[in-house]
Protein backbone atom coordinates (compact mmCIF):
# COMPACT_ATOMS: atom_id res chain seq x y z
CA UNK A 1 0.00 0.00 0.00
CA UNK A 2 1.15 3.55 -1.01
CA UNK A 3 2.79 5.03 2.73
CA UNK A 4 3.50 8.83 3.72
CA UNK A 5 5.64 9.29 6.66
CA UNK A 6 4.67 12.37 8.79
CA UNK A 7 7.60 13.79 10.74
CA UNK A 8 6.30 16.68 12.91
CA UNK A 9 6.41 16.96 16.62
CA UNK A 10 3.30 18.13 16.98
CA UNK A 11 0.68 15.22 17.65
CA UNK A 12 -2.30 16.92 16.21
CA UNK A 13 -0.69 17.87 13.08
CA UNK A 14 0.16 14.11 12.17
CA UNK A 15 -3.97 13.57 13.40
CA UNK A 16 -5.04 15.87 10.64
CA UNK A 17 -2.90 14.50 8.25
CA UNK A 18 -3.16 11.05 8.35
CA UNK A 19 -7.11 11.38 8.40
CA UNK A 20 -6.84 13.10 5.36
CA UNK A 21 -4.33 10.86 3.86
CA UNK A 22 -6.43 7.81 4.89
CA UNK A 23 -9.39 9.08 3.44
CA UNK A 24 -7.82 8.58 -0.14
CA UNK A 25 -6.12 5.19 0.76
CA UNK A 26 -3.03 6.42 1.66
CA UNK A 27 -1.28 4.63 4.24
CA UNK A 28 0.23 7.19 6.74
CA UNK A 29 2.91 6.55 9.17
CA UNK A 30 3.45 9.19 12.11
CA UNK A 31 7.03 10.32 13.84
CA UNK A 32 7.42 12.89 16.44
CA UNK A 33 11.18 13.84 16.49
CA UNK A 34 13.56 13.53 14.06
CA UNK A 35 15.14 10.61 15.51
CA UNK A 36 12.08 7.89 15.39
CA UNK A 37 11.54 9.08 11.49
CA UNK A 38 14.86 7.99 10.45
CA UNK A 39 14.91 5.06 12.05
CA UNK A 40 11.02 4.42 10.63
CA UNK A 41 12.63 5.44 7.19
CA UNK A 42 14.92 2.13 7.91
CA UNK A 43 12.08 -0.61 9.03
CA UNK A 44 9.35 0.52 6.59
CA UNK A 45 9.03 0.78 2.97
CA UNK A 46 8.13 4.94 2.29
CA UNK A 47 6.98 6.39 -0.51
CA UNK A 48 7.02 10.05 0.52
CA UNK A 49 7.71 11.85 3.41
CA UNK A 50 6.24 15.13 4.88
CA UNK A 51 8.56 16.56 7.67
CA UNK A 52 8.29 19.51 9.67
CA UNK A 53 11.01 22.12 9.49
CA UNK A 54 11.06 22.72 13.49
CA UNK A 55 10.94 20.37 16.44
CA UNK A 56 12.11 22.44 19.45
CA UNK A 57 9.93 24.71 21.27
CA UNK A 58 10.07 28.58 20.33
CA UNK A 59 12.75 27.54 17.48
CA UNK A 60 11.83 29.04 14.16
CA UNK A 61 14.95 29.28 12.67
CA UNK A 62 14.45 26.45 10.21
CA UNK A 63 17.92 24.28 11.09
CA UNK A 64 16.59 21.51 12.74
CA UNK A 65 14.54 20.67 9.37
CA UNK A 66 17.96 21.58 7.74
CA UNK A 67 19.70 18.44 8.98
CA UNK A 68 16.23 16.09 9.15
CA UNK A 69 16.42 17.14 5.24
CA UNK A 70 20.00 16.31 4.72
CA UNK A 71 20.10 13.21 6.68
CA UNK A 72 17.12 11.56 4.53
CA UNK A 73 18.88 12.70 1.34
CA UNK A 74 21.99 11.22 2.36
CA UNK A 75 19.94 7.69 2.99
CA UNK A 76 17.77 7.97 0.52
CA UNK A 77 18.77 9.84 -2.55
CA UNK A 78 14.90 9.40 -4.45
CA UNK A 79 12.39 9.65 -2.18
CA UNK A 80 10.11 12.78 -2.74
CA UNK A 81 10.40 14.94 0.96
CA UNK A 82 7.45 18.06 1.16
CA UNK A 83 8.74 20.19 4.00
CA UNK A 84 6.38 22.11 6.31
CA UNK A 85 7.22 25.20 6.98
CA UNK A 86 6.31 28.65 8.53
CA UNK A 87 6.59 31.66 6.64
CA UNK A 88 9.14 33.15 8.99
CA UNK A 89 11.52 30.45 7.21
CA UNK A 90 9.84 30.43 3.88
CA UNK A 91 13.35 31.33 1.96
CA UNK A 92 15.01 28.00 4.25
CA UNK A 93 12.38 25.76 2.77
CA UNK A 94 12.57 27.31 -0.71
CA UNK A 95 16.63 26.73 -0.68
CA UNK A 96 16.07 22.85 0.30
CA UNK A 97 13.70 22.88 -2.84
CA UNK A 98 16.69 23.80 -5.04
CA UNK A 99 18.78 21.20 -3.43
CA UNK A 100 16.19 18.61 -3.72
CA UNK A 101 13.44 18.37 -1.76
CA UNK A 102 9.76 18.01 -3.67
CA UNK A 103 7.79 20.66 -2.28
CA UNK A 104 6.91 22.45 0.39
CA UNK A 105 3.70 24.05 2.25
CA UNK A 106 3.36 26.63 4.35
CA UNK A 107 1.11 25.79 7.80
CA UNK A 108 -1.75 26.09 8.27
CA UNK A 109 -1.38 23.82 4.08
CA UNK A 110 -4.75 23.54 2.33
CA UNK A 111 -5.91 19.97 1.94
CA UNK A 112 -6.36 19.80 -1.32
CA UNK A 113 -3.58 21.21 -2.67
CA UNK A 114 -1.51 19.06 -0.36
CA UNK A 115 -3.62 16.00 -1.13
CA UNK A 116 -3.30 16.67 -5.47
CA UNK A 117 0.77 17.18 -4.31
CA UNK A 118 1.40 14.33 -2.36
CA UNK A 119 -0.84 12.24 -5.20
CA UNK A 120 1.24 12.92 -7.83
CA UNK A 121 4.51 12.21 -5.87
CA UNK A 122 2.98 9.14 -5.16
CA UNK A 123 1.98 7.95 -8.63
CA UNK A 124 6.22 9.65 -9.29
CA UNK A 125 7.68 7.44 -7.21
CA UNK A 126 5.87 4.35 -8.53
CA UNK A 127 6.50 5.35 -12.14
CA UNK A 128 10.49 5.66 -10.97
CA UNK A 129 10.29 2.62 -9.72
CA UNK A 130 8.87 1.04 -12.70
CA UNK A 131 11.41 2.47 -14.73
CA UNK A 132 14.21 1.26 -12.35
CA UNK A 133 12.81 -1.91 -12.73
CA UNK A 134 12.23 -2.15 -16.17
CA UNK A 135 15.72 -0.40 -16.91
CA UNK A 136 17.38 -3.10 -14.36
CA UNK A 137 15.29 -5.91 -16.30
CA UNK A 138 16.81 -4.56 -19.52
CA UNK A 139 20.65 -4.59 -18.22
CA UNK A 140 20.00 -8.51 -16.80
CA UNK A 141 18.69 -9.28 -20.16
CA UNK A 142 21.42 -7.58 -22.22
CA UNK A 143 24.47 -9.20 -20.04
CA UNK A 144 22.22 -12.39 -20.56
CA UNK A 145 22.47 -12.14 -24.17
CA UNK A 146 26.28 -10.63 -24.07
CA UNK A 147 26.96 -14.08 -21.79
CA UNK A 148 25.33 -16.63 -24.17
CA UNK A 149 25.90 -15.39 -27.50
CA UNK A 150 28.32 -14.02 -29.33
CA UNK A 151 26.81 -10.33 -30.47
CA UNK A 152 29.40 -9.27 -32.38
CA UNK A 153 29.82 -5.89 -29.54
CA UNK A 154 26.49 -4.95 -30.99
CA UNK A 155 25.00 -1.37 -29.45
CA UNK A 156 21.53 -1.82 -28.24
CA UNK A 157 19.69 -0.95 -25.01
CA UNK A 158 15.79 -1.67 -26.02
CA UNK A 159 13.65 -4.24 -25.48
CA UNK A 160 12.68 -4.82 -29.00
CA UNK A 161 16.47 -5.06 -29.88
CA UNK A 162 16.74 -7.71 -27.26
CA UNK A 163 13.62 -9.92 -28.62
CA UNK A 164 15.28 -9.46 -31.96
CA UNK A 165 18.73 -10.85 -31.20
CA UNK A 166 16.88 -13.28 -28.83
CA UNK A 167 15.03 -14.91 -31.79
CA UNK A 168 18.29 -14.38 -34.22
CA UNK A 169 20.26 -16.67 -31.80
CA UNK A 170 17.90 -19.20 -31.12
CA UNK A 171 17.21 -19.67 -35.01
CA UNK A 172 20.87 -19.27 -35.38
CA UNK A 173 21.45 -23.22 -34.13
CA UNK A 174 19.52 -24.96 -37.21
CA UNK A 175 20.27 -24.70 -40.85
CA UNK A 176 17.09 -23.23 -41.94
CA UNK A 177 16.72 -20.33 -44.16
CA UNK A 178 15.79 -17.02 -42.44
CA UNK A 179 14.53 -14.17 -43.80
CA UNK A 180 15.09 -11.06 -41.97
CA UNK A 181 13.12 -7.63 -42.19
CA UNK A 182 13.34 -4.21 -41.88
CA UNK A 183 13.94 -0.65 -43.28
CA UNK A 184 17.27 0.25 -45.33
CA UNK A 185 20.05 1.23 -43.00
CA UNK A 186 18.56 -0.06 -39.81
CA UNK A 187 21.57 -3.02 -39.49
CA UNK A 188 20.19 -5.92 -41.04
CA UNK A 189 23.66 -7.56 -42.45
CA UNK A 190 24.67 -6.81 -38.68
CA UNK A 191 22.05 -9.34 -37.50
CA UNK A 192 22.92 -11.66 -40.33
CA UNK A 193 26.33 -11.54 -39.45
CA UNK A 194 25.16 -12.41 -35.47
CA UNK A 195 23.23 -15.84 -36.88
CA UNK A 196 26.47 -16.69 -38.72
CA UNK A 197 28.59 -16.08 -35.61
CA UNK A 198 26.47 -18.22 -33.16
CA UNK A 199 25.47 -21.01 -36.48
CA UNK A 200 27.22 -24.67 -36.60
CA UNK A 201 28.66 -22.69 -39.59
CA UNK A 202 30.44 -20.27 -37.38
CA UNK A 203 34.05 -21.51 -38.52
CA UNK A 204 33.10 -20.92 -42.59
CA UNK A 205 33.08 -18.33 -44.45
CA UNK A 206 30.66 -15.27 -43.88
CA UNK A 207 29.51 -13.81 -47.49
CA UNK A 208 27.25 -11.13 -48.30
CA UNK A 209 25.99 -9.97 -51.41
CA UNK A 210 23.62 -6.13 -51.79
CA UNK A 211 21.45 -7.72 -54.78
CA UNK A 212 20.15 -4.53 -55.21
CA UNK A 213 23.73 -2.87 -56.05
CA UNK A 214 23.89 -5.11 -59.06
CA UNK A 215 22.60 -5.13 -62.40
CA UNK A 216 19.98 -8.03 -63.05
CA UNK A 217 22.51 -9.68 -66.05
CA UNK A 218 25.05 -9.91 -63.43
CA UNK A 219 23.40 -10.98 -60.22
CA UNK A 220 22.94 -14.73 -61.86
CA UNK A 221 27.10 -14.60 -62.38
CA UNK A 222 27.85 -13.09 -58.51
CA UNK A 223 26.18 -15.52 -57.35
CA UNK A 224 26.45 -18.75 -59.39
CA UNK A 225 29.73 -17.57 -61.16
CA UNK A 226 30.70 -18.15 -65.10
CA UNK A 227 32.37 -20.22 -66.89
CA UNK A 228 34.91 -18.31 -69.69
CA UNK A 229 33.03 -16.60 -72.81
CA UNK A 230 29.37 -16.94 -70.92
CA UNK A 231 29.26 -13.53 -71.26
CA UNK A 232 30.51 -10.59 -72.91
CA UNK A 233 33.83 -9.53 -71.09
CA UNK A 234 33.79 -12.91 -69.02
CA UNK A 235 37.76 -13.99 -70.07
CA UNK A 236 37.96 -16.75 -67.84
CA UNK A 237 36.23 -18.67 -65.37
CA UNK A 238 34.92 -17.40 -61.95
CA UNK A 239 33.31 -18.79 -58.47
CA UNK A 240 30.63 -17.25 -57.59
CA UNK A 241 29.36 -16.49 -54.03
CA UNK A 242 27.97 -20.18 -53.30
CA UNK A 243 30.93 -21.75 -53.76
CA UNK A 244 32.87 -19.11 -51.74
CA UNK A 245 30.54 -19.27 -48.81
CA UNK A 246 30.32 -23.44 -49.14
CA UNK A 247 30.61 -24.80 -45.55
CA UNK A 248 29.51 -21.41 -43.96
CA UNK A 249 26.50 -18.73 -44.97
CA UNK A 250 25.67 -16.67 -47.57
CA UNK A 251 23.39 -13.43 -46.70
CA UNK A 252 21.62 -11.94 -49.95
CA UNK A 253 20.47 -8.39 -49.05
CA UNK A 254 17.83 -7.07 -50.96
CA UNK A 255 16.62 -9.75 -52.25
CA UNK A 256 13.46 -8.81 -54.17
CA UNK A 257 16.08 -7.53 -56.21
CA UNK A 258 16.48 -11.01 -58.14
CA UNK A 259 15.32 -11.78 -61.03
CA UNK A 260 12.91 -14.37 -61.86
CA UNK A 261 15.43 -16.67 -63.45
CA UNK A 262 17.79 -16.19 -60.75
CA UNK A 263 15.05 -17.08 -58.35
CA UNK A 264 14.55 -20.39 -60.19
CA UNK A 265 18.47 -21.28 -59.34
CA UNK A 266 18.26 -20.14 -56.29
CA UNK A 267 15.48 -22.23 -55.02
CA UNK A 268 16.77 -25.37 -56.83
CA UNK A 269 19.89 -24.51 -54.49
CA UNK A 270 17.80 -24.18 -51.64
CA UNK A 271 16.30 -27.32 -52.15
CA UNK A 272 19.24 -29.57 -53.50
CA UNK A 273 22.05 -27.59 -52.86
CA UNK A 274 22.78 -27.97 -56.80
CA UNK A 275 23.89 -25.32 -59.64
CA UNK A 276 25.74 -24.74 -62.85
CA UNK A 277 27.97 -22.10 -63.34
CA UNK A 278 26.55 -19.69 -66.33
CA UNK A 279 27.71 -21.33 -69.47
CA UNK A 280 28.88 -24.69 -67.85
CA UNK A 281 26.70 -27.85 -67.70
CA UNK A 282 28.55 -29.26 -65.22
CA UNK A 283 26.45 -29.70 -61.97
CA UNK A 284 27.92 -27.95 -58.98
CA UNK A 285 27.28 -29.46 -55.02
CA UNK A 286 27.71 -26.87 -51.84
CA UNK A 287 26.63 -26.48 -48.52
CA UNK A 288 25.55 -23.53 -47.33
CA UNK A 289 23.32 -21.21 -44.83
CA UNK A 290 21.36 -18.81 -46.65
CA UNK A 291 20.40 -16.01 -45.13
CA UNK A 292 18.41 -13.19 -47.17
CA UNK A 293 17.04 -9.98 -46.26
CA UNK A 294 14.49 -7.05 -47.65
CA UNK A 295 12.80 -3.78 -46.95
CA UNK A 296 10.26 -4.64 -49.93
CA UNK A 297 6.61 -6.17 -49.41
CA UNK A 298 7.83 -9.77 -50.77
CA UNK A 299 4.03 -10.74 -50.50
CA UNK A 300 2.48 -8.02 -52.93
CA UNK A 301 5.45 -8.90 -55.33
CA UNK A 302 4.15 -12.21 -55.43
CA UNK A 303 0.66 -10.80 -56.25
CA UNK A 304 2.13 -8.91 -59.12
CA UNK A 305 4.49 -11.71 -60.52
CA UNK A 306 7.69 -10.15 -59.60
CA UNK A 307 8.67 -13.13 -56.67
CA UNK A 308 7.79 -16.62 -56.87
CA UNK A 309 5.53 -17.76 -53.68
CA UNK A 310 7.56 -20.62 -53.40
CA UNK A 311 10.59 -18.97 -53.22
CA UNK A 312 8.99 -17.07 -50.79
CA UNK A 313 8.22 -19.69 -47.86
CA UNK A 314 11.46 -21.41 -48.81
CA UNK A 315 13.49 -18.35 -47.55
CA UNK A 316 10.84 -17.64 -44.98
CA UNK A 317 11.23 -20.73 -42.55
CA UNK A 318 12.18 -18.17 -39.70
CA UNK A 319 11.46 -14.14 -39.90
CA UNK A 320 13.61 -12.33 -37.73
CA UNK A 321 12.17 -8.71 -38.13
CA UNK A 322 14.56 -5.68 -37.07
CA UNK A 323 12.19 -2.34 -36.11
CA UNK A 324 13.36 1.26 -37.50
CA UNK A 325 15.44 2.98 -35.20
CA UNK A 326 12.54 5.40 -34.25
CA UNK A 327 10.54 2.15 -32.26
CA UNK A 328 13.78 1.93 -30.74
CA UNK A 329 14.20 5.14 -29.22
CA UNK A 330 16.11 3.63 -25.73
CA UNK A 331 19.36 2.76 -28.57
CA UNK A 332 19.05 5.98 -30.11
CA UNK A 333 22.12 7.57 -27.51
CA UNK A 334 24.16 4.67 -26.86
CA UNK A 335 24.19 4.26 -30.57
CA UNK A 336 25.47 8.39 -30.48
CA UNK A 337 28.10 7.73 -28.03
CA UNK A 338 29.17 4.69 -29.24
CA UNK A 339 29.64 6.78 -33.20
CA UNK A 340 31.26 9.48 -31.58
CA UNK A 341 34.33 7.32 -29.35
CA UNK A 342 34.55 10.20 -26.75
CA UNK A 343 35.85 12.53 -29.43
CA UNK A 344 32.97 15.12 -28.51
CA UNK A 345 30.27 15.67 -26.48
CA UNK A 346 26.51 15.79 -27.00
CA UNK A 347 24.82 18.52 -25.43
CA UNK A 348 21.49 18.73 -23.28
CA UNK A 349 19.59 20.11 -26.38
CA UNK A 350 21.46 17.91 -28.87
CA UNK A 351 20.39 14.78 -27.01
CA UNK A 352 16.48 15.73 -27.16
CA UNK A 353 17.07 16.12 -31.15
CA UNK A 354 18.35 13.03 -31.39
CA UNK A 355 15.62 11.32 -29.46
CA UNK A 356 12.69 13.19 -31.31
CA UNK A 357 13.89 13.08 -34.65
CA UNK A 358 12.32 10.42 -36.57
CA UNK A 359 15.32 8.31 -38.60
CA UNK A 360 13.90 7.74 -41.56
CA UNK A 361 18.00 6.77 -42.59
CA UNK A 362 17.79 4.77 -39.58
CA UNK A 363 20.99 3.65 -37.93
CA UNK A 364 22.96 4.57 -40.98
CA UNK A 365 21.56 8.12 -40.74
CA UNK A 366 22.49 8.44 -37.32
CA UNK A 367 25.82 7.56 -38.09
CA UNK A 368 26.42 9.93 -40.34
CA UNK A 369 24.77 12.45 -38.29
CA UNK A 370 27.17 11.80 -35.54
CA UNK A 371 30.31 12.03 -37.62
CA UNK A 372 28.99 14.91 -39.36
CA UNK A 373 28.57 16.41 -36.04
CA UNK A 374 31.40 15.82 -34.44
CA UNK A 375 34.08 17.16 -37.33
CA UNK A 376 31.52 20.57 -37.00
CA UNK A 377 31.30 20.47 -32.78
CA UNK A 378 33.92 23.52 -31.30
CA UNK A 379 35.46 22.93 -27.97
CA UNK A 380 34.31 19.50 -27.90
CA UNK A 381 30.57 19.77 -27.26
CA UNK A 382 27.98 19.11 -29.89
CA UNK A 383 24.79 20.91 -30.40
CA UNK A 384 21.41 20.66 -32.29
CA UNK A 385 23.23 23.17 -34.98
CA UNK A 386 25.50 20.77 -35.71
CA UNK A 387 23.58 17.72 -35.93
CA UNK A 388 21.91 19.37 -38.86
CA UNK A 389 18.18 17.14 -38.67
CA UNK A 390 15.67 18.76 -41.05
CA UNK A 391 13.30 19.96 -39.12
CA UNK A 392 10.54 19.27 -41.45
CA UNK A 393 11.19 15.43 -41.08
CA UNK A 394 11.15 16.00 -37.18
CA UNK A 395 7.30 17.68 -37.71
CA UNK A 396 6.24 14.96 -39.68
CA UNK A 397 7.23 12.06 -37.11
CA UNK A 398 5.08 14.51 -34.75
CA UNK A 399 1.59 12.26 -33.87
CA UNK A 400 -1.15 14.52 -35.06
CA UNK A 401 -2.77 13.46 -32.28
CA UNK A 402 -0.59 14.91 -29.63
CA UNK A 403 -2.36 16.76 -26.62
CA UNK A 404 -1.48 20.22 -26.88
CA UNK A 405 -0.35 22.53 -24.17
CA UNK A 406 -3.30 24.03 -23.92
CA UNK A 407 -5.48 20.55 -23.56
CA UNK A 408 -2.28 19.28 -21.30
CA UNK A 409 -3.60 22.60 -18.99
CA UNK A 410 -7.05 22.24 -18.93
CA UNK A 411 -6.75 17.97 -18.01
CA UNK A 412 -4.65 19.26 -15.02
CA UNK A 413 -6.85 21.55 -14.05
CA UNK A 414 -10.14 19.41 -14.34
CA UNK A 415 -8.13 16.84 -12.39
CA UNK A 416 -7.33 19.25 -9.48
CA UNK A 417 -3.74 18.21 -10.31
CA UNK A 418 -3.64 14.92 -10.09
CA UNK A 419 -1.53 13.56 -12.63
CA UNK A 420 -3.20 9.94 -13.26
CA UNK A 421 -6.79 11.90 -13.53
CA UNK A 422 -5.61 14.38 -16.08
CA UNK A 423 -3.57 11.22 -17.83
CA UNK A 424 -6.64 8.99 -18.22
CA UNK A 425 -8.68 12.11 -19.80
CA UNK A 426 -6.21 12.34 -22.16
CA UNK A 427 -6.00 8.80 -22.82
CA UNK A 428 -2.11 8.53 -21.99
CA UNK A 429 -0.06 6.62 -19.80
CA UNK A 430 1.11 8.59 -16.41
CA UNK A 431 4.34 8.37 -17.83
CA UNK A 432 3.34 10.07 -21.01
CA UNK A 433 1.83 12.75 -19.63
CA UNK A 434 4.67 13.12 -16.92
CA UNK A 435 6.92 13.52 -20.54
CA UNK A 436 4.40 16.35 -22.23
CA UNK A 437 4.48 18.19 -19.32
CA UNK A 438 8.21 18.18 -19.30
CA UNK A 439 8.16 19.09 -22.29
CA UNK A 440 5.88 21.97 -22.28
CA UNK A 441 7.23 23.72 -18.81
CA UNK A 442 4.48 22.50 -16.84
CA UNK A 443 5.16 21.57 -13.16
CA UNK A 444 2.99 19.76 -11.11
CA UNK A 445 0.07 21.65 -9.29
CA UNK A 446 1.56 22.25 -5.85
Amino acid sequence: MRTVLIIDDNPTVGEALSLALSLHEIRPLVALTQEQGLEMLERERIDVVIQDMNFTADTTSGEEGVALFRAIRQRHTDLPVILLTAWTHLETAVELVKAGAADYMAKPWDDAKLLATVENLLELSESTREVSRARNERRKRREDLQRRYDLDNLVFASESMARTLDLACQVARSEVPVLITGPNGAGKERIAAIVHANSPAKRGAFIAVNCGALPGELIEAELFGADAGAYTGANKAREGRFELADGGTLFLDEIGNLPLSGQVKLLRVLETGQFERLGSGRTRQVKVRVLSATNADLKAMIRAGTFREDLYYRLNVIEVNLPPLAERVDDILPLAEHFLGGRAELSDAARDALLNYAWPGNVRELKNAIERASLLASGGRITPEQLNLPQQAAAAARNLDEPSREAVEAALGKADGVVSRAAQALGLSRQALYRRMERYGLATQT
